[in-house]
């Protein structure tokens, strides 16, 4: 086109020219199609697993631990609803008029169980180096996909907002990890590890039955949630960090439970090892889990884009999409763990520390949380 040409010539090449430029922009639409096809499809491709995970489902797992006994009843046992509608903490049926089933009012005393417990176990972790934050509760469907959790598949746990790219957070995980998505860290920062409290929204979809009545399974619940980033080498040491102090916190609570090495089929995508705590809960008669610990090693951190430089060439603490100075850069791990998922809890406390006077007695741990409260009564009617 730069050179001498008959007007019929150049007429010719801008054509032509006009249809590459039309081939090109069909080229790219396909392939941004392509693009996110694969990407929709390798994000069902889980994390491997530890060699010493046991294979099959949720029955195959382990027994790692198994902490006190089941106390002794010598009078009919209540379940925690029972006992919330004759201490008046509970309003489950005002909640279902206001917005649906699954959800729920605390009253009196359970408003204080739920701050006592939240700040008594932000304290506690906080004591063992963890930095506490409080986090978005809305984040973008990408964050919640790069975690490893699909807002758009069938059967998901994730409430979506309809006409954004945003969902409601299922766990405190997401936020933490997204933090600090697209950095290289210095390996002089690492371990980084955070103790975040946020309210937590899951669809429960396919639960039913009367294992799940009252505040066992609900729609939206307070968590406080550990988030560890470290080097590769340092992820299993921490994974058992993290399992040692949920049981610590248990433990100290008085609390009956066993905790399980999770078996293959109910690790979830992003963990390579999970580890579960299960308490008895006598009003429902069987163990109910609490908690859990999972090392996802580079899983979520390959899609988040967290890298680190080894302390060979340092770069600076939070380069956010730096250009690498010299020497390779290696993605981390996370690992997360529950410090406490207060409804599970509350189920615990009230069905576990029951007197035959229909009272509850609160653990001396949670005491100086709740305002030296040390005993929840009957209501004189």
């Amino acid at each position: 086109m730069k050179g001498k040409l008959e007007s019929s010539e150049r007429q010719k090449l801008i054509e032509e020219g006009k249809n590459l430029k039309e081939v090109l922009a069909t080229l790219e639409e396909n392939l941004v199609q392509l693009t996110d096809k694969l990407q929709q499809e390798a994000q069902c491709v889980p994390n491997m697993a530890h060699p010493d995970v046991p294979i099959g489902g949720e029955d195959c797992s382990a027994l790692r631990k198994m902490v006190g006994s089941p106390r002794e009843f010598s009078f009919p046992v209540k379940d925690h609803v029972q006992l919330g509608k004759e201490l008046d903490l509970f309003d489950f049926d005002s909640a279902a008029e206001v917005s649906g089933s699954k959800f729920y009012y605390l009253r009196n005393e359970a408003v204080m169980l739920e701050m006592g417990l939240t700040n008594w176990a932000i304290s506690k972790v906080m004591r063992k180096g963890f930095t506490p934050l409080i986090t978005p509760e809305i984040v973008r469907s990408t964050i919640v996909e790069k975690c490893g959790f699909q807002p758009r598949g069938t059967n998901t746990q994730v409430y979506s907002i309809e006409g954004s790219d945003q969902c409601l957070i299922g766990t405190a995980e997401i936020p933490v990890g997204g933090m600090h998505m697209d950095s290289i860290l210095s390996d002089s920062v690492l371990p980084l590890k955070y103790v975040a409290y946020s309210h937590c929204f899951r669809t429960e979809a396919g639960a039913a039955g009367t294992a799940t009545r009252g505040l066992y399974r609900v729609h939206q619940f307070s968590k406080v949630e550990m988030f560890i980033l470290c080097r590769p080498e340092d992820s299993d040491a921490y994974h058992e960090e993290l399992i040692r102090i949920e049981e610590d916190l248990f433990s100290s609570l008085g609390l009956h439970f066993k905790t399980l090495d999770m078996a293959s089929g109910d690790l979830g995508a992003p963990a390579y090892r999970k580890y579960d705590i299960e308490a008895w809960m006598p009003g429902l008669g069987r163990y109910g889990e609490i908690s859990s610990a999972s090392n996802c090693t580079d899983y979520q951190s390959r899609r988040l884009g967290i890298r680190y430089r080894p302390s060979s060439s340092e770069a600076s603490p939070n380069s956010k999409k730096g250009k690498a100075n010299s020497g390779p850069t290696q993605f981390v791990h996370t690992l997360n763990a529950t410090a406490c998922a207060v409804p599970r809890m509350i189920v615990c406390l009230l069905e576990n520390f029951q007197q035959e006077d229909g009272s509850v007695i609160i653990p001396e741990p949670l005491r100086p949380f709740m305002g030296g409260i040390e005993r929840i009564s009957p209501k004189n009617k």
